[in-house]
């Protein structure tokens, strides 16, 4: 009596089709749920009574973009920088950064510290110019970072 071939892959396909299946369906029910326990309440949901002791420049602060150049004699580091306060409460004034300029061994040649005399609101993204220091020979590679700010509750 001739009895039915079934083909020995099909069984195989399925439940290779099942198992991404379930586990497509875990990962968007991970990734659904992360985003509603991470998610930011709304600026206007912050509370009004803030004090500027609770404020965090170093984290408010974010340097979109540091570009350097030396100025006409060569001889001056000079930076243009992009600065946006990302805080929905606090301005912040008087920011404090430091310059570090590396050399090709990896090690610092010359670390500065200054304040950059520009007031951002919050929210606000403003472009700063200002001369650092000497450029230090050497430099192969160079880094700028906030370091602090003077904030006030708006």
């Amino acid at each position: 009596m001739p009895q039915e071939v079934k083909p020995a892959g099909s069984k195989g396909l399925w439940l290779g089709i099942a198992v991404i299946v379930v586990a497509g369906g875990i990962g968007a029910y991970m990734f659904m749920k992360s985003k509603s326990t991470t998610s930011t309440p709304a600026p206007a949901a912050v509370s009004s009574s803030a004090s500027v002791k609770d404020a965090m420049p170093i984290h408010d602060l974010k340097i979109q973009r540091a570009v350097m150049n030396k100025d006409r004699t060569g001889t001056m580091a000079l930076w243009l920088v992009t600065i946006e306060n990302k805080s929905p409460v606090y301005s912040y004034s008087g920011i404090k950064y430091e310059t570090t300029y590396v050399g090709a061994d990896n090690n610092a040649v010359l670390v500065n510290n200054g304040t950059i005399t520009v007031t951002l609101a919050p929210g606000e993204q403003k472009n700063s110019e200002f001369t650092d220091a000497l450029y230090p020979a050497g430099t192969a590679w160079y880094k700028l970072r906030v370091t602090g700010a003077t904030p006030s509750a708006e």
